[in-house]
């Protein structure tokens, strides 16, 4: 493997993780950052894609006792978690499947990047305005009910704009219908369990398909493998530092961070 693949791979690899469960938009970081760093064709797709997988093993890591509840079942709470996990990933894995191929050509740029996270940034600020005035009807995760569960899954479904962000969609979206922010970070992190494994699989089944020589290539399946574990170690930091930070701090800062990055982004494009 070439040394600036393996840098290349292992910036990626950390990019992804620290911004997968951040409200500020992984996939459009990563358009950036791939960008820059002049990392562009088939397999760059497809590894921006693949190394997802790092940060999402990176969260049932961190919630791997109550997983292996959830997937057995064995209790009431992790029967209506499991229920409400499939009933909210609905939603976006049906618009995905219909709208993937259009956004794809057409919404993977920097200008949809920059004005989905300028627009995410308003709406946090809008959304934790109004979490000062409303008391959050559901406090913690395992009182979602069904219902919440699939208007979650709809406001997932913004996320498929890059730029957006899935994190920040579940998040912002659950607080704006009454979850306390905890709650609503925690039902992101489980609810992207699903949602990203699915849409990670099919992306690279697709890819394998079109182009089976992008993962038999020595130095590609190496490049797969070390920014897999950048993104699953840097995912395990962040997934801790968020619960911890959301206990006693607003989304706000993150707001502003989309704003500005979002105007860096346009100035960048304009010139």
């Amino acid at each position: 493997m070439d040394v600036l693949l393996f840098v290349k791979a292992a910036s990626l690899g950390a990019v992804e993780g620290l911004t997968e469960f951040l409200p500020i938009s992984s996939t459009g970081h990563l358009i950036i950052a791939s960008d820059l760093i002049d990392f562009a064709g088939d397999f760059a797709t497809t590894f921006s894609i693949a190394i997802q997988a790092g940060a999402i093993c990176a969260v049932c890591w961190h919630y791997r006792t109550r997983l292996t509840k959830l997937l057995s079942a064995a209790f009431t709470k992790e029967k209506s978690l499991a229920i409400n996990l499939i009933v909210a990933v609905i939603p976006a894995g049906i618009l995905g499947l219909i709208a993937h191929a259009f956004i794809e050509a057409h919404l993977f740029n920097v200008f949809t990047v920059a004005i989905a996270l300028i627009v995410g940034g308003f709406l946090i600020f809008w959304v934790e305005k109004r979490a000062e005035d409303v008391t959050p009807s559901v406090q913690e995760m395992d009182a979602i009910d069904a219902s919440m569960a699939f208007k979650i899954g709809c406001m997932q479904c913004l996320a498929l704009i890059p730029g957006m962000s899935r994190s920040g969609a579940t998040i912002i979206g659950a607080m704006y219908l009454g979850l306390a922010r905890k709650a609503a970070t925690e039902f992101s992190f489980f609810l992207a369990i699903p949602t990203i494994f699915a849409a990670t699989g099919y992306s690279l089944i697709s890819a394998f398909l079109e182009n089976e020589t992008i993962f038999t290539n020595a130095s590609h399946a190496s490049a797969f493998c070390v920014g897999f574990a950048m993104s699953f170690v840097s995912a395990i930091f962040v997934v801790k530092w968020l619960l911890k930070y959301v206990s006693t701090n607003s989304f706000n800062a993150f707001g502003w961070y989309r704003i500005f990055f979002g105007a860096m982004l346009l100035t960048y494009h304009y010139f």
